[in-house]
C-alpha cells in the first residue's frame, strides 16, 4: 500500500510563522501599556512608545520574510496582506506621536485584529510552494 506523506511547510514558511508569531506578541503589550498610562502610570508611555518601536521593526521584517515567501514559495497574499499591515501600522505610529488620537486607537485596534487573523492563518494550514499558474 503506498502512502503518501502529509504536506509539509517549507522552512521559509516556517520563517514567516516565526515573525508573525513575534509580531503577534509584540503588539499584543501595546494595548497593556497604554492601559497603564491611561490610569496615570506615565511609565507606560514609554514602554508604549518602546513597543511601538519594536512592533514598526517587526512589521517591517516581516514584509522582508514575506517577500522571500512570494519568491521562494510564490505565494503573494503574506506580502500584500503584510503590507497592508505595515503602511496601516505607520500611519498608526505617526498618529500617535501626533497625539491622534481619534485615529491612532481605533487604527490600533485594527492593526491589533489584522496581526491576530495573520497569525490564525499561518498557523491553520501548511505554507507550501504554490505550483506556477497558482500565484
Amino acid at each position: 500500500m503506498l502512502t503518501v506523506a502529509a504536506p509539509r511547510t517549507a522552512p521559509t514558511g516556517w520563517l514567516l510563522r516565526a515573525v508573525v508569531s513575534a509580531h503577534a506578541a509584540a503588539i499584543a503589550g501595546q494595548p497593556v501599556f497604554a492601559g497603564v498610562y491611561l490610569t496615570g502610570d506615565y511609565a507606560g508611555l514609554s514602554l508604549h512608545r518602546a513597543g511601538a518601536d519594536v512592533v514598526t521593526s517587526i512589521g517591517c521584517l516581516q514584509a522582508v520574510v514575506a517577500i522571500a515567501v512570494w519568491v521562494r514559495l510564490r505565494q503573494a497574499w503574506p506580502f500584500l496582506a503584510t503590507a497592508a499591515l505595515v503602511a496601516a501600522e505607520t500611519v498608526q505610529y505617526f498618529a500617535g506621536l501626533d497625539g491622534a488620537l481619534w485615529l491612532h486607537l481605533p487604527l490600533g485596534v485594527m492593526t491589533v485584529v489584522a496581526v491576530a487573523v495573520q497569525f490564525i492563518d499561518v498557523w491553520r494550514r501548511p505554507v507550501l510552494r504554490q505550483e506556477a499558474g497558482g500565484a
